[in-house]
């Protein structure tokens, strides 16, 4: 099949009937849908239910709603759970705050209750108060040793230990220990949020933690690559030559 045929074939499954061309702006539309559709799904070997939890996260940290309504729909259709798109939202807040985390929450949850899925959803909290902060290093310290507590130590004495402590007990210990996704897809969508922002020192330590979980330089280099629609050519080909580094 050509992109045209492709293209089709790939919204049909996603998101129903292929729609009309826009009247307003049909050749933007045109290129949008053959290029998404029918060339970038297809580049690496990607599930498309990851790719659309790639594409939930980008438009979170993006604060494009309409979008991000559409690809929960999507997403949900082709078998993505409630609980998959709720826990790649929750993870976005260490990374782009909790304002714009519960904007994108929001978005989600109307999804949510359009399509009739009881909320909220079943926990997936994994720890207790007193062990938030073990638990969160137990995760963290494999992955990124002590190289924040390292960043910190030229602070006053009574702040070179405050955003280490909060990173461990507050970004691993509340978030990376809850079930619903694996590590490998987590530590994945936070790159992607990262690559979304910009924010290339963080590129590089985070895509060498996702080949210490397990996740391959060819993975990342094709989610890099579907990330290019939602998020244009800057941020991608720095994020490529930054794991290319890795």
């Amino acid at each position: 099949m050509d992109r045209t045929q492709l293209s089709r074939e790939k919204f049909n499954e996603l998101f129903g009937e292929f729609p009309t061309i826009d009247s307003k702006d049909p050749e933007l539309m045109e290129i949008l849908q053959k290029f998404i559709f029918g060339e970038v799904f297809y580049v690496g070997d990607l599930e498309d239910s990851l790719r659309e939890l790639v594409t939930v996260v980008l438009l979170a940290v993006q604060q494009t709603f309409p979008q991000l309504k559409a690809h929960t729909e999507a997403a949900l259709r082709i078998g993505v759970t409630p609980i998959e798109i709720k826990e790649a939202i929750y993870q976005c807040a260490p990374f782009i705050g909790f304002p714009k985390t519960l904007n994108a929450v929001n978005a989600i949850n109307e999804v949510f209750e359009e399509q009739g899925i009881a909320l909220p959803l079943p926990s997936q909290k994994q720890v207790t108060e007193e062990e938030r902060f073990e638990k969160g290093k137990a995760i963290q310290t494999p992955i990124y040793g002590d190289e924040i507590q390292q960043a910190h130590q030229d602070l006053p004495e009574n702040l070179k230990t405050v955003v280490p402590n909060f990173l461990t007990a507050f970004g691993f210990g509340d978030f990376y220990t809850r079930s619903g996704l694996s590590l490998q897809t987590r530590e994945l969508l936070i790159l992607c949020m990262l690559v979304a922002n910009g924010q290339e020192k963080q590129i590089l330590a985070h895509a060498k933690g996702n080949l210490k979980v397990g996740n391959s330089k060819e993975v990342l280099l094709a989610t890099m690559i579907h990330c290019l629609p939602y998020i244009g050519f800057p941020n991608v080909l720095n994020a490529i030559s930054i794991i290319n580094k890795s």
